[in-house]
């Protein structure tokens, strides 16, 4: 099996968690000069959050800096060639499906099929109260909304779908997406999660997960595809340690393995071995130039390994 990677972008969400010093000063030049690097480096995807805003009492650690990913993916969809465009994740609840749809179509379209549209459930209560969505029932809101976003972004012009919150038919929305399927990775790692991505999703982006429960996460996966006859491929994702080069500046409080790009080939393996298609690579470095370099070096010498 072919392990692929790809990259959460920095600059884009700056939580104190994870971002460097480097990226509150940075803007659309360093985003784009990462961008186009782990393109050239045979990077699968790239990855942009997405929050609409964050309250006061979170936003020491998660600071307010979260671009828009459908137009930060749109803007590099237009300097990069081959790289998959993934949202890692949509909080899809927060918006009507159609409105969705009509975004992430018309990037799919624009990028000629890149799109991979990864969703969540999402958490900060007040983004949903601020525009008049139940928090309380963000799950079941997000199981109505990917049955209406698989209508809406299938290859009808005048989707349809008649649900407990959104109905909808006769109204058509062009462009279509480029893509006959558009991929839907589902993150999260409850037990309602896991199940959602199993019976809903075209993949799996595990959230916080340590190693150790991935197999049984995989498993449980597996199980519930089997019993309900879910067809077709499907992914399973999994989130690296953070790879730092040099020394990192900051306890993150989880292993993080340091150095150069090559030292994850062998945790990388481990993954493959437990059945994971996909794996994200969570590169920090001090400047953008080595970030850049390292990213270079990953593709050139760590992925021949996989």
């Amino acid at each position: 099996m072919t392990l692929r990677y790809g990259m959460q972008l920095p600059v884009q969400s700056q939580s104190a968690l994870y971002a460097e010093g480097w990226e509150a000063g940075a803007g659309p030049a360093d985003l784009l000069a990462v961008a186009r690097a782990a393109d050239a480096a045979g990077f699968d995807y790239l990855a942009s959050c997405d929050h609409v805003a964050i309250p006061h009492r979170l936003a020491a650690a998660m600071s307010t800096v979260w671009y828009d990913p459908v137009a930060t993916l749109a803007y590099l969809a237009a300097a990069t060639e081959r790289v998959r465009l993934l949202s890692h994740v949509a909080i899809v609840g927060l918006r009507h499906p159609l409105v969705t749809a009509k975004q992430y179509a018309t990037l799919d379209h624009l990028s000629g099929g890149r799109l991979v549209l990864g969703v969540g459930a999402g958490h900060v209560r007040e983004e949903f109260e601020a525009l008049g969505v139940d928090f309380r029932r963000r799950g079941a809101v997000l199981d109505e909304c990917l049955d209406a976003l698989r209508a809406a972004l299938g290859p009808e012009e005048f989707p349809a779908h008649h649900g407990k919150r959104y109905d909808f038919e006769g109204l058509g929305q062009r462009p279509r997406p480029a893509q006959a399927r558009v991929p839907v990775w589902v993150g999260g790692s409850s037990p309602a999660a896991v199940r959602r991505a199993a019976l809903k999703g075209d993949g799996w982006l595990p959230q916080g997960d340590p190693r150790d429960r991935l197999p049984g996460q995989i498993a449980r996966i597996r199980e519930l595809r089997e019993q309900a006859e879910v067809p077709g491929p499907f992914t399973v994702g999994a989130l690296t340690e953070p790879l730092y080069v040099g020394t990192p500046r900051w306890d993150v409080g989880r292993r993080t393995l340091a150095g150069g790009p090559w030292e994850l080939a062998e945790s990388l393996r481990a993954y493959r071995a437990m059945g994971v298609d996909q794996i994200q690579v969570r590169f920090r470095s001090r400047d953008r130039g080595e970030l850049t370099d390292q990213i270079a070096a990953f593709g050139a010498e760590v992925a021949p390994e996989l």
